[in-house]
């Protein structure tokens, strides 16, 4: 669509740094050219906008105190005000997430990115005090960007959280100057060998460095303890071995795994077990296109299937 106005979120819990992130943004070659944007503001952070700034980058605010304001009509009494090239909404972080995917736009308003900062040094405590708040948080985004890092921060742990419950995250770790911080790939096994043998305490690390690096596993064998699950839609000789998960907190755990096809054998070896049993698989490793991942993602084709004893904590974690 040729006047199609594209629409950003940022989304993020109080003094965060969205309206930090918002400026640095807003003075980017890729944002200042020109482009008038429209600014609404669902909150009062501890930065503001002066009108200095927002005369030099073509910025009009508007304000909102309820979520209920966020409707069709105020859309398009905004839109027909101030004729925007580009709508930002700087989203209460209060406020659940997962509405933003509901919004009532008008037609020529198309939702590109929801971005998420948030304060790596105080994202702890909100996990600890909001858990699922935090999670929707991380669950309905396109980008998570932590600010105010600094060498404490469990960022390893959190990268590998964050990817556990949304694969298509980008996740960004800054310190308080700006320097970019990387997540260490610290592997607990050499993923170099032709043959991986999983410890039980190891399978989410896998699971997440599968999602980010498939094609370093592409015709290895990987053997792990994985739980069965079966789903009346796939074919019989389909299964999915896998791991409840603990991603962020206690109150947020839910199974993770690949999917896994099977062969004559194997696939005989799998009637003896039922929906949660626990196995000890042997497979192949590929990375195809998937319906269920609606892309490419690993597949994976079971060599042997033993039964197996429960883990002594039958929960993975990601540190």
């Amino acid at each position: 669509m040729a006047n199609e106005i594209p629409v950003y979120m940022i989304t993020g819990f109080l003094e965060g740094g969205k309206t930090s992130f918002l400026k640095f943004t807003l003075q980017q070659d890729y944002f200042n050219d020109g482009s008038k944007t429209l600014l609404i503001l669902c909150e009062e952070g501890e930065t503001e906008l002066d009108q200095e700034f927002m005369d030099k980058y073509h910025v009009v605010t508007e304000t909102i105190e309820e979520e209920s304001e966020l409707n069709r009509e105020y859309f398009r009494e905004v839109g027909k005000r101030h004729k925007p090239d580009r709508v930002i909404i700087e989203y209460n972080g209060m406020w659940s997430p997962k509405n933003i995917t509901q919004l009532p736009f008008p037609y020529s308003w198309e939702l590109y990115q929801t971005i998420t900062v948030l304060d790596g040094s105080t994202f702890q405590l909100y996990l600890n005090n909001i858990k699922s708040l935090a999670m929707e948080l991380l669950t309905y985004t396109d980008m998570v960007v932590f600010n105010r890092c600094t060498q404490e921060t469990p960022i390893d742990t959190f990268n590998r959280s964050i990817k556990a419950v949304n694969r298509r995250a980008e996740v960004m770790f800054e310190t308080k100057d700006g320097e970019t911080l990387q997540p260490e790939d610290v592997l607990p096994y050499d993923r170099d060998q032709d043959v991986i043998h999983l410890e039980d305490e190891d399978y989410g690390i896998w699971y997440i460095d599968a999602q980010d690096n498939p094609d370093e596993y592409v015709g290895k064998t990987i053997v792990f303890k994985a739980m069965v699950m079966k789903n009346k839609e796939f074919p019989a000789d389909v299964f999915v071995p896998g791991r409840n998960a603990m991603t962020c907190c206690a109150d947020d755990i839910r199974f993770i795994g690949y999917k896994c096809k099977c062969d004559k054998n194997t696939s005989e070896q799998l009637k003896a077990f039922k929906d949660r049993d626990f196995v000890m698989l042997t497979a192949k490793v590929n990375v195809e296109y998937q319906m269920e991942y609606k892309g490419k993602g690993v597949v994976l084709y079971a060599t042997d299937i033993q039964p197996a004893k429960k883990p002594a904590d039958d929960i993975v974690y990601f540190n």
